[in-house]
């Protein structure tokens, strides 16, 4: 696994991006060779993967226990200078070091001074109780050879590290609180940390957060750990100027991972909110991050302004997360995996992005505005509720050139394409739908596929374009419906259908004219019977409807007017009523739409 996962990581950056550019154009941007290597690529990250067997296979963090405060040895700073009577501490003027293992506690403030510790091997405790150091020449506290250091915050007090206004290019120790080894943060207390010459707090192993109140501003990286970044608990809060939490190990396939399992973490950053050169996992807590200023704000040059950023996968497996991106909100070379937590978006590129699979296998994910709200190679919904609003697409199966054939389920073109439409390329790429909910408003296409699409279960709606360029499903490929309900509205000027080979019957409204937003549009069967009503949040002009009502061969009419009642899901509602409503037209289950291409006609009864 490890292997596979360094794989992916080195060629996504190269091969998939070139594939990438052809997007939903179906264009042929790179060749057949690098599509293959793409495709064999993001394939190797399995998406299905939960937090537990991530983490199983990263790098076990170190554990930060409970601290011994009674056989403590004391250090007591005095403006320019400190005493202490350890055996283990000498002091020369401001700088105060510590070169045995032990408990230290640290009290008092140190003006222009710094604590090192150099004991390399070793474990080292440093009780921070009310202690205040500041350096106008390198960090506060720097632990340049020790195997872990831990910093206790001491109940009830306030402390403060800050370090210079800058450091040599290749200066060794470039933090206000650095450790050369591991780092463990943990206590009731408070420390706040000002890196002013570059990062915050920076551990050259791992770095774990289990407890204590933590503010950093940073000119550069907020809180930065190499193997790994573990948050387990305590409020955390970052300014930084550069990411907000990395873990940046690129040559250790189980290392350079970020994992939060509770506290309260709050991320304000010129480039990405958290960027693992691996992993990311979030099992549990509240997340928020704004990153290059939020959606509304276009990155400056190239900075990276993603929220989460991955180089194999991110799982959200519990806890709730607000995203607020200048670029991608959620990021991924390889995969991302919805699985229980609650996830809230903005972006200012694509909502959510995965080179590979993204799968929704539960929780709530909503995309309040995007450019694209989804897009993978690969996107699968089992279960969960997912709510996208989108300027361009609303999902994108997309990547590269895959192998050219004629559509022959539901492919695009022309005024009411309908089903099996053809010509487009279809490439190695799909949506499905499973089951929960999906609802799609969207300015560009609802649901879009470079390659094939099909629902078995669930909710789908789909409030889709108002202008003839898009349509409310695109669909390159196979397109088949055999469970589940499909509602999708919008422009008239690319209607596609499920194919007619569809386990489940659908029907395919072109309409005369526009019908406003606001409006209540009803499908009754032969008989008169109810079986959809809709309340269009756009001016639509087609509707494509799907449910285990809807029978092969029979006929249907699309009314407005009348009422909705109950719950709305997307503007689909529980129930209504015809009363005054205005027929507008009659159609047969399984046909395309007036007017339409491809290859449409019926087939015989289930």
């Amino acid at each position: 696994m490890r292997l596979r996962k360094k794989f992916v990581a080195a060629v996504s950056s190269a091969a998939l991006a070139a594939v990438l550019l052809a997007g939903c154009s179906g264009g042929t941007g790179a060749t057949a060779a690098e599509a293959a290597t793409a495709t064999a690529a993001v394939s190797t990250v399995d998406g299905t993967q939960k937090a537990s067997a991530v983490l199983a296979a990263d790098k076990t963090a170190t554990t930060v226990g409970d601290v011994s405060t009674g056989d403590a040895s004391v250090v007591t700073l005095a403006g320019g200078s400190a005493s202490s009577d350890a055996g283990g501490v000498t002091v020369n003027g401001s700088t105060v070091t510590i070169s045995k293992a032990g408990t230290y506690r640290i009290t008092g403030t140190l003006t222009d001074g710094q604590i090192v510790v150099d004991a390399a091997g070793a474990t080292v405790t440093l009780i921070l109780d009310n202690a205040s150091i500041s350096s106008s020449t390198t960090a506060a506290v720097a632990a340049t050879a020790v195997d872990s250091l831990v910093v206790m915050l001491a109940d009830g007090t306030t402390n403060t590290l800050a370090d210079a206004a800058s450091y040599a290019d290749d200066a060794d120790v470039n933090a206000a609180l650095f450790s050369a080894g591991d780092l463990g943060i943990t206590g009731t207390g408070s420390l706040t940390v000002t890196g002013n010459g570059n990062d915050g707090i920076t551990a050259k192993d791992g770095l774990v957060i289990r407890s204590g109140t933590v503010a950093v501003t940073a000119k550069d990286d907020g809180i930065r750990g190499k193997d790994y970044v573990v948050v387990d608990g305590g409020t955390i809060t970052v300014t930084a100027g550069g990411d907000g939490i990395k873990a940046d190990d690129t040559e250790d396939a189980d290392s350079g991972y970020v994992a939060i399992a509770g506290g309260t973490v709050t991320l304000t950053a010129a480039g990405d909110g958290v960027d693992a050169a691996t992993d990311i996992v979030l099992t549990g807590g509240d997340l928020t991050v704004r990153a290059g200023g939020g959606h509304g704000v276009t990155a400056a040059g190239d900075t990276s302004a993603k929220g989460l950023k991955s180089g194999v996968i991110t799982v959200l497996e519990g806890g709730s997360t607000t995203i607020d991106a200048a670029d991608d909100a959620i990021h991924s070379d390889g995969a991302v995996h919805f699985t229980g937590a609650k996830v809230t978006v903005a972006s200012g590129g694509d909502g959510v992005h995965a080179e590979g699979q993204q799968i929704v296998d539960g929780g709530s994910l909503d995309v309040t505005t995007s450019d694209e709200g989804l897009e993978a190679a690969d996107f699968v919904l089992n279960s969960g509720t997912v709510h996208v609003v989108a300027s361009d697409d609303g999902v994108n199966a997309a990547g590269g050139s895959g192998t050219t054939t004629a559509g022959t389920g539901g492919g695009g073109g022309g005024f009411g394409g309908g089903p099996g439409g053809g010509g487009d390329e279809v490439g190695p790429y799909k949506w499905t739908v499973n089951g929960g909910t999906l609802i799609v408003d969207a300015g560009g296409d609802g649901l879009d596929s470079n390659g094939t699409a099909s629902i078995t279960g669930g909710t789908v709606v789909v409030n889709g374009p108002e202008g003839n360029g898009n349509g409310a499903l695109d669909v390159n490929g196979t397109f088949t419906i055999s469970g589940g309900t499909l509602l999708a509205a919008g422009s008239a000027g690319m209607v596609v259908s499920p194919g007619t080979d569809s386990a489940q019957g659908w029907i395919s409204a072109s309409l005369a004219s526009a019908v406003p937003a606001g409006t209540t549009v009803q499908i009754a069967d032969g008989d008169g019977n109810l079986i959809a009503t809709y309340v269009t949040s756009k001016t639509i002009q087609s509707v494509v409807f799907s449910s285990s009502k809807i029978r092969s061969g029979s006929g249907y009419t699309v009314y407005t007017g009348g009422s909705a009642s109950g719950s709305s899901t997307g503007g689909l509602s529980a129930g209504g009523t015809l009363g005054a409503a205005t027929k507008i037209t009659t159609v047969t289950a399984d046909q395309a739409a007036a007017g339409g291409g491809g290859f449409g006609g019926g087939h015989g009864p289930r």
